[in-house]
Formats: C-alpha cells, sequence, structure tokens
C-alpha cells in the first residue's frame, strides 16, 4: 500500500503524558514518522500499513482524547468544558469544606456529606477515571490514575464508614471532593497557560484569517484569502492585510513587514516587488497578481516549519520522557508501600495510613516533568519568531549552546550583497557593447546577488543582444551557456586570472573574453557584529569563495583574524570539518554554494533573501537581514535551555521533596492536591517569563 501522509487535531491533550499515551498507541499499529504536538493539539503519522483512519480516530477516541476538523471551529459542549466542571465542583466543595469551620449540624450529617460529594465524584470518575482507565490500557498510565486512585480511596473509605455507621472519624468526602477540585482548578489555569506558550503560532494563523479584494471583469468582490487562487489580480488598500503572497502589477506603497522580519521600519514597494501575504500596507495601495497561495505561501510554511519545530525534542527531554513513563507506577508503589507500613509499623491505625498513601497520590506530579521542556521551547521558538528569527527544531536551541566558531560566508552575509562594477577590462577585439550583453543574457538566470547586480546595474547600458539557448549553474565556480550560434561561454570567478584587482572572468569558446572587477560594501553592523562575538568567547572565521585580497581586506575592516580565501565548495566542507573537531562549530551563509557546508557544520544559519538550497540546507534561517538576530539568536536559545533546566529541577526537587514529606504524614491529602495543581502553573510561568526576559 502506497505511503499516506495523515494529518490530525486532537483535542483532550494537556501534558507530554498524553502526547507519550498517543505515540505509543499509533506505535502499536505499525504507524510511521509519528508526531503528536500537546499544545498545537495535532497528531501527525504516514500509513504504511493496512490500517484504516476510522480505526486509528477510534482508538485515540478511546484513550480518551477527541478528533475533530478544526480546532479553531471546535467548540466543546457546556459540560465538557474544562472551566464550567470546576464551577461545577465548587459549587458543591465549598459547603462541605464549610463543616470544618463552622458547627452547624446539618453539615456534620454522613449522609449530607454523601449527597455533596456524589456529583463531584460523579465529574472526577468521567474526567480523571475515564483518561486513567484508557492509559493503564494503553500500558501509558498518566497522572489522572493517581489522582483517580486518590479521590476514590478516600471516597470509598467515607462510603463504608456511612454504610456501617462508624462515625466521624470515617468522614473524608471533603477530602475526595476537594482533590478532584483543585486538580480541576490546576487544570484551567494549565490550559491557560499553555495557550500563552503557543500564542506565537496562533498569532500567525490569526494573520491568515483575512479577506481579499479579487477582481473579475472589472469588478471587485470580497473573498477569504483561502478562496484565492494563483493568477487572481487583487487590489490591497492603505491599511489592508496582503492577502497572499503576489507581485505588484502596479501603484506603489509602504508595507510593514515586521511579523517577518522584526524589522519595524516600512519597506518601499513599487511595480514587479514581490510583497508577502499577511505583510501589511501603512502607505498607499496597488493592485497584485497572486502567486502563491494556501499552504504554498511564505507565511503558511513559517507556520508549518514552527509546528515542527516545537515537535522536535532537545536531548535534555529525553531525561524528563524517560522519568514520566515509569513515574506513576513508581508513586502508586510509593503510596501502597506507605499504607502498609504506616498500618503495620506504627500505632496511626487504618485511617491516618490510608491519608498518607492518598497525600502520597496527589502530591505527585509527573505533569510538571512532561510539560518541563516542551513549554519553555515554544516560548523560545515564539520569541525567536518575533524577532525575524525561524529555527528548524527545539534540538537546534540545545546544539548552538557553547559554540566556539561561527564561520561567516562574505558575500551577502558580512557585506550587503549590494555591488557595483569598478571596471571592466577587454581581452581581444571584442567591444564593451558585447561584452555587456553576454554578460546579462547569462547572469539574468542566476540567483546570487552578484548576478542580480550585474544585470541591474548593466540593464540600462547600451548592449549587444545575446540570445541564449542553454544556461547551467555550477556551485562555486559560477555560469556556463550556449548561444544560438554554438558559441560557449563561462562566467565565474577568476581564480586563474594574475590581475588581483578583477575578481569575474568572462570566457568565450575558452579564450578570454573580458576580465570585471566588481566589489560590495561592508554590512555597517559587521564589525559590532564580530566584536560582540569576541567578548562572548566565540571565534568568528571568515570562510569565502571570493579571492583571497578581498576577503583579507573585509576581515581586517572588521577584525575577523581566520580567513580562508578562494574555496570551493568541497574545500569548504574540509574546512568546516577541521572546526568541527576543534569545538562547536555554526556556519552563516547564503549562496548555492554554502549549501553543503551549512549541512555540514553543527548548526547551519541562512540569510532570509538566500537561494532556496541555502534556506532548505540550513537549521535556521534570520528573516532579518540585520547581523544583530545572530547574536539575539545564540542569547535565545541560551535562555530557552537555561529555562528547561529550571523547570526541571523544580518539577525534580517538587517531587523528590514532597513525596517523602507526604508519607511520613506530614501532609493533609487536600494541601497535596492544592500544592500539585499548582507546581504545573509554575513551571509554565517560569517558561512565559521567557516571553519579556532580559537578554542579556
Amino acid at each position: 500500500m502506497a505511503e499516506q501522509l495523515i494529518e490530525l487535531n486532537v483535542t483532550g491533550m494537556h501534558c507530554n503524558n498524553c502526547a507519550l499515551s498517543i505515540h505509543k498507541l499509533l506505535e502499536k499499529k505499525g504507524l510511521q514518522n509519528i508526531l503528536v504536538d500537546f499544545a498545537g493539539e495535532e497528531v501527525k503519522f504516514s500509513n504504511e500499513s493496512n490500517v484504516e483512519l476510522p480505526d486509528i480516530i477510534k482508538s485515540i477516541e478511546q484513550l480518551g482524547f477527541k478528533v475533530v476538523d478544526d480546532p479553531a471551529l471546535h467548540e466543546p459542549r457546556f459540560y465538557e468544558k474544562i472551566e464550567n466542571k470546576f464551577l461545577f465542583c465548587a459549587i458543591f466543595t465549598v459547603p462541605l469544606l464549610l463543616h470544618m469551620i463552622f458547627q452547624w449540624h446539618v453539615l456534620h450529617m454522613p449522609m449530607v456529606q454523601l449527597l455533596l460529594c456524589l456529583p463531584v465524584f460523579i465529574v472526577g470518575c468521567l474526567h480523571f477515571g475515564k483518561s486513567a482507565w484508557h492509559s493503564l490500557k494503553a500500558g501509558i498510565p498518566n497522572m489522572d490514575v493517581l489522582i483517580f486512585i486518590g479521590s476514590a480511596s478516600a471516597f470509598i473509605y467515607s462510603l463504608v464508614g456511612t454504610i456501617q455507621n462508624l462515625g466521624e472519624q470515617y468522614q473524608f468526602y471533603e477530602t475526595c471532593a476537594t482533590i478532584i477540585t483543585l486538580v480541576l482548578l490546576g487544570n484551567v489555569f494549565e490550559k491557560r497557560s499553555v495557550n500563552q506558550t503557543t500564542s506565537a503560532v496562533k498569532d500567525l494563523v490569526k494573520i491568515q484569517q483575512v479577506n481579499a479584494n479579487r477582481i473579475i471583469d472589472g469588478t471587485v468582490e470580497v473573498i477569504s484569502a483561502r478562496e484565492v487562487k494563483p493568477g487572481d489580480t487583487l487590489i490591497v488598500n492603505h491599511g489592508d492585510k496582503v492577502p497572499v503572497d503576489g507581485d505588484i502589477l502596479e501603484g506603489d506603497a509602504s508595507v510593514d513587514e515586521s511579523m517577518l522580519t522584526g524589522e519595524s521600519i516600512p519597506v518601499d514597494k513599487v511595480r514587479y516587488d514581490k510583497v508577502i501575504g499577511g505583510t501589511i500596507v501603512v502607505h498607499g495601495n496597488f493592485r497584485m497578481i497572486a502567486t502563491k497561495t494556501g499552504s504554498n505561501t511564505v507565511l503558511s510554511q513559517i507556520i508549518e516549519l514552527m509546528k515542527k519545530a516545537q515537535a522536535a525534542k532537545p536531548p535534555v527531554q529525553k531525561l524528563g520522557d524517560k522519568v514520566a513513563a515509569i513515574f506513576v507506577p513508581a508513586v502508586i508503589v510509593i503510596a501502597l508501600l506507605t499504607f502498609v507500613l504506616t498500618y503495620f509499623l506504627s500505632d496511626k491505625g487504618l485511617q491516618q495510613s490510608l491519608m498518607n498513601a492518598i497525600a502520597v497520590l496527589v502530591i505527585s506530579c509527573p505533569c510538571a516533568m512532561g510539560l518541563a521542556t516542551p513549554t519553555a521551547v515554544m516560548v523560545g521558538l515564539g520569541r525567536a519568531a518575533k524577532s525575524g528569527i525561524l529555527i528548524k527544531g527545539g534540538d537546534t536551541i540545545e546544539a548552538v549552546i557553547d559554540t566556539k566558531y561561527i564561520v561567516f560566508d562574505k558575500t551577502g552575509t558580512l557585506t550587503t550583497g549590494k555591488f557595483r562594477i569598478e571596471d571592466i577590462k577587454i581581452e581581444g577585439d571584442s567591444t564593451i557593447q558585447q561584452v555587456r550583453g553576454v554578460i546579462v543574457a547569462i547572469e539574468e538566470r542566476s540567483n546570487h546577488p552578484i548576478a542580480k547586480s550585474l544585470v541591474h546595474e548593466l540593464k540600462s547600458l547600451q548592449q549587444d543582444k545575446v540570445i541564449l539557448k542553454a544556461v547551467s549553474e555550477e556551485k562555486g565556480l559560477g555560469m556556463r551557456a550556449e548561444d544560438v550560434e554554438g558559441n560557449h561561454y563561462f562566467l565565474g570567478n577568476g581564480k586563474s586570472v594574475n590581475d588581483g584587482n578583477f575578481n569575474i572572468s568572462l570566457y568565450k569558446n575558452q579564450s578570454l573574453l573580458a576580465q570585471i572587477a566588481v566589489d560590495d560594501t561592508i554590512k555597517p553592523e559587521a564589525a559590532a557584529l564580530i566584536a560582540q562575538l569576541k567578548a562572548m568567547g566565540v571565534v568568528p572565521v571568515l570562510l569565502s569563495g571570493d579571492r583571497e585580497n578581498r576577503c583579507l581586506k573585509v576581515a581586517k575592516a572588521i577584525g575577523i583574524d581566520e580567513v580562508h580565501g578562494e574555496k570551493l565548495p568541497d574545500e569548504k566542507l574540509t574546512i568546516i570539518d577541521i572546526y568541527k573537531q576543534k569545538g562547536k562549530t555554526v556556519m552563516i551563509g547564503d549562496g548555492i554554494n554554502d549549501a553543503p557546508a551549512l549541512t555540514k557544520a553543527d548548526v547551519g544559519v541562512s540569510m532570509n533573501d538566500a537561494s532556496q538550497i541555502a534556506i532548505q540546507s540550513a537549521r535556521v534561517i534570520l528573516l532579518n537581514t540585520d547581523l544583530h538576530s545572530v547574536v539575539k539568536f545564540l542569547q535565545i536559545s541560551k535562555h530557552t535551555l537555561l529555562t528547561i533546566k529550571q523547570n526541571l529541577f523544580w518539577a525534580f526537587a517538587y517531587n523528590v521533596v514532597a513525596i517523602p514529606v507526604a508519607a511520613l504524614g506530614f501532609l493533609n491529602p487536600m494541601v497535596g492536591a492544592f500544592t500539585m495543581a499548582f507546581s504545573d502553573v509554575v513551571v509554565i510561568g517560569n517558561s512565559i517569563r521567557l516571553k519579556s526576559k532580559r537578554l542579556d
């Protein structure tokens, strides 16, 4: 059977343990490439077996989750909302707790307490009991198992005391109801907090939900951006969001692209310029033709990239996952031991033994461990995205820590990539018009920054028209072409030519036709960046295919000491390998010739205006061409990892301290439930702090 890539929207997952349950279920069914994102409410897998999709959906729903068409449009029933469950339970729990404060006879009657506790216990059975049962069937017991056993033990103990009329010391209905109500309150806060951690993706999705003004037969109709097709002509006015990606046909405008680049200064757009869906027209208006729609737009690809990144686990998470997987069985064993040892080895009796065991169950919190890493990663990725930095995986955040070397390409990375021709030296009997014509004809077919600059500069000058029938690009070398008359051309780096001022050579039928001297300007922030990296203990390196003397000139101007010029793509690979052996190495580049080196480095970083191949090869994309994004990326990664470690420390330390305290009888089960309910909120709160935390 052919491979099917399937994506499901699954609601009801509230922590990593839920995601693990679904992951294990799908693994048992023989599905491949499983990816479960509890915060994004998405489950993806490829189905190469004969398992029918309805069977898969049924199995997921039997675990206690719900598969829906669109989470944004899915409105849960009134009684399914966690907030309503909490309020319902609180109405019955408050009178139960009042009997501990007021000596009102009616509140002390066992049957009254039973009637007040029963509705809460039923909600607990439906909410926690159902989830606990299905998680046990799936082989991954979750936190709900602990909550259900604890609350059910208190309820059954109290019910037996009521039926047998054993007196007040057997009445612990308030313990059962309070455990359920407080854990539901914790779930309410947890749900709201997790929503905050995923706000970056949700904000981007909202940007997509706009209308478009489409022109048909001279009239304008308003449609949803999702209905726009490639080739449609649209009108975009002052204040509108650009609905999809496209090219301006007529008009001009200033466009705010901050959602893409993090750069607040609007960009001026004129005829033939590209515009990106989701950006805002702050001044002017234009007609445009839609070129990319739906999942092909830049914004859709960014959203997809961020969703995948959130699901890619850093190595530090593996420890948390391993502990979370064995945590619940371990806690049940500790609770049983607590009951047995307290009952048989002390004179505290059945009641105290049971209360100690229940306290152990409800104080334990595997969710805090499950939430520690993904929430921090989501906030870190979101903060990076808002600064114009796209990180392709949570694992990249950890991969970049303790970077020793940052290797820079020169052209378009440290320099602006906007070239000007300093001189053209004609060889032989050709004219300047012929040479210009050949250069323009060849370079029009290339995306390289030098090629774009040459075409832009020469097009307005007088030239002879040259018609080519074949053009090919050779990585790191240049362009080969053949015209309709059978002449062969090569335009590329002038490595073999002795004159150091000229860095591009044009050959016709293997004879030198012309030499071209081009140069570009250094980015104004380059020197400050290099100084900052050195202060951070990072060694900057310049690695380029450009002439050695030009590389040395740029390196000297900005303060780089280690320089490797005139390197072909395979030579760049060798140099990256040497640096990797000496320490963690990051490569920053933008051209086709940089793609292998970007892949080879520990982390490859690509500029936004880079070639598509460079973007695909890199693990980080800087949408803002300002080089200070490099430092911001390192800082965000450092603080995200620090937040993960803080979260894991809190989650582990909380359980290491709380469980023995509960086992020794120093903790009331109700206090335990309250503390457990807020341990998750503390972990998520620490992650949310990363949104506005000062980065040094």
